[in-house]
């Protein structure tokens, strides 16, 4: 049993009468449902909540964390943000969704100030290829799968090279984009996954949902253990 904790900014949903009508249950909600099932006990956590959801005992009771923020980056208080970053450090993983690559989380694990891209908001199809056929993300999707109407994301991405890339995307206007990155950080398994602009119903594609459930099972922990660090004494002979 993977225990996933799905994080959302609850903001759009509920201010903006076109996106609640794409998702009344809050992106968080509609992630839940994709993840339903035996492998997984899910909770949701949103950002008005106190600490945002996301006390010391959520964090140290999940597996993976799923990350959707797009409007109120800033309004996430760097306490928490220390704490979740320490919690993916030693094992937690973390799945990144959207515009959550402008977060102060991702921003931090990567390294990077912005985490700036190209993007337009115009609702065009989404090819995404598979480059790693092998890894466990891209399991039972073929070579591509379209996403019928997305955001478009361009090159360049402001992000440290992947260790592994799952998925390029490309748009009828040419653009490409790295969409399915990986990168280990301390102990941690972090995931950065493009699709998933609040506009359009992409949480509920079948395709995109068999890849959040890959992605939870890729990123949560292995076998969590802390590592000597120290002094290891005098050698012997």
């Amino acid at each position: 049993m993977i225990r996933v904790t799905i994080w959302n900014e609850y903001r759009h949903e509920r201010e903006e009468e076109a996106i609640g009508a794409v998702y009344p249950e809050g992106i968080h909600g509609a992630i839940a449902v994709a993840l339903g099932g035996a492998d997984f006990a899910v909770r949701t956590a949103t950002l008005d909540m106190p600490e945002h959801g996301l006390t010391q005992q959520v964090l140290d009771d999940t597996d993976v964390l799923f990350w959707w923020a797009h409007v109120a980056h800033e309004e996430v208080q760097d306490a928490v943000v220390d704490r979740v970053h320490a919690r993916v450090l030693d094992g937690m993983g973390l799945v990144c969704l959207h515009s959550g690559h402008g977060s102060k989380l991702f921003q931090r694990l990567m390294g990077t100030r912005t985490g700036r891209l190209r993007w337009r908001d115009d609702g065009e199809l989404n090819r995404l290829w598979v480059l790693e056929p092998g890894h466990p993300i891209a399991a039972g999707l073929g070579d591509f799968f379209d996403i019928p109407h997305d955001e478009t994301y361009g090159e360049h991405f402001e992000i440290p090279a992947p260790d592994e890339l799952v998925f390029v995307t490309w748009h009828p206007g040419g653009e490409v984009f790295r969409s399915g990155c990986c990168w280990r950080r301390g102990q941690g398994r972090v995931f950065y996954f493009q699709p998933g602009h609040e506009t359009d119903p992409v949480y509920r594609q079948a395709e995109v949902q068999l890849a959040l459930r890959n992605a939870a099972r890729w990123a949560a922990p292995v076998a969590p253990r802390t590592p000597f660090t120290g002094y290891c004494g005098k050698r012997e002979g």
